[in-house]
């Protein structure tokens, strides 16, 4: 066996490496074969149940802890804080659950693209079998129309064309040879004597050796690379699990430090102690925080979806909002995956195409109707994207290209080959008069023509003319255009000696079309968008390294002035090791001409720097990065479902624009958990400070499950509601947060600690007030109703908050105090909730609470609007001192 690639080997080479024949393989080699390789089909990974989802949803850091004190408190018989924290955390795993379902797995996806059958020689004979039955060293036979079974070295191939744009990432299908090729390192798109299982065949027919099946194709490769691609942490929930770690140690440290208080001064015993410990964990514990995050994010996905972007998992919705750069792949993402006539060179003048008047009698038009293999179907035109566009050019315009192309039947032809990159039909119209019409390359046709039609009158073609065509050939290929030349000639029939040699001589020029698959027209202002965010879009693709500059720049993804030096290749990344690549990979803003694991070192590379990557893609090929992102997006309508399979996020109109709204989403949703968080955690402090110095002053404390009832009921509706308050205006503005940012960052943290201490001693406050004022004479009752007032104050200031934290800095006049109607409902529910507990008789019962007077509700709702007045003076001064 040599250890030369399949495409620098001969025939003779392939058959002999390969132990095979013309005639094919004997059953009884195909059998030993099958043994030796496996069927060729992808490996699929073994499909998790929906009880194993479920049973994932627990792994989360603050669910366990969650979970650690619903035990603690059903072993000491707080039966109701138990079930109470156990409902909390199984909805949210059935949140969870539903998510996750919507999920299809990329290797299904992956094996639904296999080719279903393969026409194979075997004893000499042409059969017919499944694909998965093929083996290395079998000969298929291909056609128009065929998927490509295997990896297959060609060894003929007539006229063949192969779509290969979702594996290499090639804009228009691509030209195959059976010649041997020298070069060494050769780009997958490069290798033009193989064709790749999943790559359909456009045009023409060929046989070809099979030199690779199931995992070990280049599909196989990739569906192994998104096995072996591991899960990456979003920020989302790298930040929610440091804040269970950090309030796990807070938790135990209080807990263990009052415990140990109380017992030093005796006055309790072992059991009320340990409750007491229990209460305190409790009032710590933000036991809405996991409900109230993924309630968030889930109404994040609906108003996601309103604008075309769906989201697959549900922390994808936050990373957007984190995301510092954006690798894009090129083919079908950015640009429209679709070959468009862009410019028209005719009677010496370069013109815009969209311009230009057309005129079905005109030579030039007529030569792109009629030398051209496109079919009319009931689905739109079909055949080689190049060809398609020269008639979709015709149709945009309303003219009647298949009138034109009936009423000139084809009477013969010299069919395009890729050594003389000429192809010419001979047509024949209503009349009988016969009509050549040659297309090609415009270096190749020139060496053909002797005259040039200018304004309808045919001359003599001089050097000059020549140079100035050749000139406008090369200004548009530097613009990536792809150009073809056109000419014709009058004969009084088809000729008898349809060669090259003969029968394409003496033509007439009469112009050069440019084409290129466009960029869509919202991308440009997405990109400069993006840029405004100081998000940094770059362009991964498979195309060559001039069509990829050229596109970047249209984009705005490079400059006009942008150096070379910011645009590199697959073959050039090679040469780089992985440190010199990662000290330099912030010089690069294109990639051109990459394989699949080129995107995923790339993507890994920014996310050493610490990073948030957001990758896009909507081919095979893109599949392996898309998961190794941060954040994968693939393409609804256009992408494939290995891309989709692989992605957090699809793009259901295949908008680039709407990355940028998904964007903006996830900022604001971050934003929102943020004001949650800040809501809750104040909240949570604030009952800790109060239930501490209530122990050590030995005053009656609250009871676990009264605060429960206050975590649950009156801190998270209102928190749920602040996840649906509208973006404020400098959103967009803003730098990305990168993946050090957390939480607590951007003066939250101190936020938090004030007003949670703000909240207790008020609460204290209030249960000293009333304490010194009792409105009843009885010691007990003065106690039971201290213990109700400071139960009301607690869960009515931290009402009142939630209206200051509508915003972390601004206040809440200017962002609108009643703006967010869900707010003003959740605020109203929950105070008719915390209200029932204290006015209804039977709950005030099993609360533990009496029923309170109107000089005492008085007291209770002057300490929340207190709160307010004090947070919106710190605000005030907040600004002052940012400024």
């Amino acid at each position: 066996m040599t250890d030369k690639p399949w495409y620098q080997q001969t025939t003779d080479e392939l058959f002999t490496n390969l132990d095979t024949q013309e005639q094919g393989l004997t059953e009884a080699a195909v059998k030993e074969r099958l043994e030796k390789y496996g069927e060729n089909k992808l490996e699929a990974k073994r499909q998790t149940t929906l009880l194993e989802k479920f049973i994932a949803q627990f792994k989360d850091f603050m669910i366990i802890v969650l979970i650690v004190a619903a035990v603690i408190a059903g072993a000491t018989g707080e039966l109701v804080d138990a079930l109470i924290i156990l409902a909390v955390v199984v909805l949210n795993a059935i949140f969870g659950v539903f998510q996750e379902s919507k999920a299809e797995d990329a290797i299904n996806s992956l094996r639904e693209m296999a080719a279903p059958v393969a026409h194979v020689e075997r004893h000499g004979q042409v059969i017919t079998v499944k694909s998965d039955e093929l083996v290395p060293g079998d000969i298929v036979h291909l056609e128009a129309g065929d998927i490509v079974p295997a990896d297959i070295r060609l060894v003929t191939a007539n006229v063949m064309k192969v779509e290969e744009a979702a594996l290499t990432g090639e804009s228009v299908p691509v030209n195959k040879t059976s010649d041997v090729l020298d070069e060494d390192d050769l780009a997958l798109g490069d290798r033009d004597n193989l064709v790749y299982m999943t790559a359909n065949i456009t045009t023409g027919r060929g046989t070809g050796v099979v030199v690779a099946t199931g995992m070990q194709t280049e599909v196989g490769q990739i569906a192994g690379m998104i096995e072996d691609t591991a899960e990456t942490k979003t920020p989302l929930q790298d930040n929610l699990n440091q804040l269970g770690k950090w309030l796990t140690i807070l938790i135990l440290a209080i807990a263990v430090l009052v415990f140990v208080i109380g017992m030093v001064r005796g006055e309790e015993t072992l059991i009320n102690m340990l409750l007491t410990a229990i209460s305190l964990a409790v009032a710590a514990i933000p036991e809405g925080l996991p409900a109230i995050v993924t309630i968030t994010l889930a109404l994040g996905t609906q108003r996601m979806a309103k604008r075309h972007a769906l989201i697959r998992k549900l922390p994808a919705v936050e990373t957007l909002g984190s995301t510092d750069i954006i690798a894009s792949d090129k083919t079908g993402t950015l640009t429209q995956n679709k070959m468009t006539v862009e410019q028209l060179y005719e009677n010496g003048q370069l013109v815009d195409a969209k311009q230009q008047k057309v005129d079905l009698t005109d030579p030039l038009a007529l030569a792109m109707l009629l030398n051209n293999d496109s079919k009319f179907t009931d689905d739109g035109l079909a055949g080689d994207p190049t060809e398609t566009a020269l008639i979709q050019y015709y149709l945009d315009q309303d003219e009647p290209a298949a009138a034109t192309i009936s009423n000139n039947k084809r009477v013969g032809e010299i069919p395009f080959d890729s050594e003389r990159k000429l192809m010419s039909t001979f047509n024949s119209d209503q009349t009988g008069s016969v009509t050549q019409y040659v297309k090609g390359a415009p270096d190749q046709l020139l060496k053909r023509v002797d005259r040039i039609l200018i304004n309808g009158e045919a001359r003599s073609i001089t050097d000059a003319d020549k140079q100035q065509i050749m000139t406008t050939n090369h200004q548009l290929a530097t613009q990536a255009l792809r150009v073809l030349a056109f000419a014709y000639n009058q004969v009084d029939s088809v000729p008898t000696d349809l060669s090259s040699e003969t029968a394409e001589q003496h033509l007439i020029f009469v112009g050069l079309i440019a084409m290129i698959d466009p960029e869509r027209p919202e991308v440009a202002q997405a990109v400069a968008e993006a840029h405004s965010a100081g998000i940094r879009p770059i362009m991964i693709t498979g195309d060559h390294r001039d069509t990829a500059t050229a596109i970047a720049k249209r984009l705005g993804i490079l400059d006009e002035n942008s150096s070379a030096d910011q645009v590199i290749t697959g073959a050039e990344l090679d040469k780089l090791s992985d440190k010199e690549f990662d000290q330099n990979v912030d010089q690069y803003s294109v990639y051109a001409r990459v394989a699949p694991e080129h995107k995923v070192r790339i993507v890994n590379a920014w996310q050493k720097r610490g990073k948030v990557v957001a990758m896009t893609g909507d081919g095979v090929n893109d599949a392996p990065a898309l998961k190794a992102a941060d954040i994968g997006v693939g393409m609804g309508i256009t992408g494939t479902e290995v891309s989709k399979g692989a992605s957090d996020m699809v793009l259901a109109d295949d908008n680039f624009s709407t990355i940028v709204v998904a964007v903006e989403e996830g900022r604001k949703v971050f934003a929102n958990i943020q004001k949650a968080l800040q809501y809750l955690l104040s909240a949570n402090i604030g009952e800790v400070l109060a239930l501490f110095v209530m122990t050590l002053l030995g005053w009656q404390i609250l009871a676990p499950v009264q605060i429960l009832w206050i975590n649950l009921v009156t801190d998270t509706f209102p928190a749920i509601a602040l996840g649906l308050e509208p973006a404020e205006p400098d959103i967009m503005k803003r730098k990305p947060r990168g993946r050090s940012s957390n939480f607590l960052s951007g003066g939250v943290f101190g936020n938090v600690l004030y007003q949670g201490l703000l909240e207790g001693l008020m609460t204290l406050g209030v249960y000293d007030l009333s304490l010194q004022f009792p409105v009843h004479a009885s010691e007990q009752l003065a106690h039971a109703d201290a213990l109700t007032m400071a139960f009301a104050t607690l869960g009515l200031i931290q009402l009142f908050h939630a209206f200051n934290s509508k915003s972390i800095h601004e206040s809440i006049f200017k962002v609108g105090l009643f703006k967010n109607r869900s707010l003003n409902w959740a605020i109203l529910t929950a105070f008719l909730l915390l209200a029932i507990t204290i006015v209804v008789p039977g709950f005030n019962t099993v609360f533990h609470l009496t029923e309170l007077n109107l000089l005492q509700w008085g007291v209770v709702f002057s300490a929340g609007i207190l709160m307010i007045a004090i947070v919106e003076i710190v605000k005030v001064i907040q600004r002052r001192f940012e400024k």
